[in-house]
């Protein structure tokens, strides 16, 4: 009662940090909001009735916990935003000795995934070239051979592939990865910016690593058809509009500065290609002619006018099935 006149009705209202109240008669007007005074009425049970709902709707409306994955599920996982990651149980990816004209790199690669899956120094991996050279089949097989000849002591390498897409969550992956007893190849194909997307530059803090660096057990390998990922005209424009042009292009060129690697891929020679054909079907156990197979082989190259493993392999696929020859799975590591 206040004066001795009709009783006072209150609603609790809930704003960020505070709770406030609106003083009403049952037929009057709306007053103007007020703190209100806990110290009064905090026993009632009306007011406690209103705080549990409340901190009850609140429990509803956070995001659980994010949960920590089971590493030993697989060897290869596929993240999903926000902390989620995906097991593989079969990786599409082939025997690295069937990885044909590309030696160089191939040895260069797997040297830098064995030291760092023993724990020595190694760094981030850029592969960039000409397409369907097998930049992303090599990344996923020399994981899979490094881990064929670990140590039994030492922890299983892990392959997280991460989308194009997903990138600007990269530095809270390698946070949550950091406290892993294994290390681990986030793994990004076919990386590229367009104009105006600002992401590359949460890729660039997070090679980097920011005041923690990046973690010791994380190891990140790219491929791209662009060498400094960025397309020339995005440079050579914002180069053209600036106060100082040198400062734009140091700006976007930099961030392939932050992979200590730099593997180039170009178009293989008439004679990588068959070796490439003569392999995938040595693999499959498909014994066809010699002659048949090159006149073939070459001719399908015309058609497509370019020789890569890709169109190697998109050969040996059609030149199997009209031979009426299956394909087995032996080339392919699970």
């Amino acid at each position: 009662m206040a004066g001795g006149g009709r009783p006072f009705t209150y609603r609790a209202e809930y704003t960020i940090g505070r709770l406030e109240c609106n003083k009403r008669r049952p037929d009057g007007p709306r007053d103007t909001p007020a703190l209100w005074d806990t110290s009064m009425d905090m026993n009632t049970p009306d007011l406690q009735s209103v705080l549990e709902r409340i901190a009850t709707s609140l429990e509803r409306l956070a995001p659980p916990l994010p949960s920590r994955p089971d590493f030993d599920a697989a060897d290869c996982f596929v993240f999903e935003p926000p902390t989620r990651l995906q097991p593989v149980r079969r990786v599409n990816r082939v025997e690295i000795d069937l990885l044909k004209g590309i030696d160089r790199a191939k040895d260069i690669l797997t040297e830098n995934t064995q030291r760092f899956a023993n724990g020595l120094p190694a760094n981030n991996a850029l592969l960039w070239g000409a397409r369907g050279m097998g930049k992303s089949s090599l990344v996923k097989s020399a994981h899979a051979a490094v881990n064929a000849g670990l140590a039994a002591d030492r922890p299983r390498l892990k392959l997280i592939e991460i989308h194009r897409e997903d990138i600007e969550h990269l530095p809270l992956v390698m946070g949550f990865l950091r406290e892993a007893p294994c290390p681990f190849l986030l793994f990004c194909d076919d990386l590229s910016f367009d104009a105006g997307d600002a992401s590359y530059k949460s890729l660039k803090a997070a090679l980097d690593g920011g005041v923690e660096g990046r973690p010791d057990n994380v190891l990140f390998y790219a491929t791209s058809n662009r060498r400094h990922l960025l397309p020339r005209d995005m440079i050579e424009n914002e180069a053209s509009t600036a106060i100082n042009p040198g400062e734009s292009v140091e700006e976007k060129v930099s961030l392939s500065d932050r992979f200590g690697l730099w593997l180039g891929f170009h178009k293989c020679s008439q004679d990588d290609y068959l070796a490439m054909i003569d392999g995938y079907l040595a693999a499959y156990g498909v014994d066809v002619d010699a002659d048949l197979l090159r006149r073939e082989a070459l001719e399908w190259s015309t058609t497509r006018g370019s020789r890569s493993g890709r169109v190697a392999f998109q050969f040996v696929q059609d030149f199997a099935g009209r031979l009426g020859v299956p394909l087995t799975q032996t080339a392919i590591a699970g």
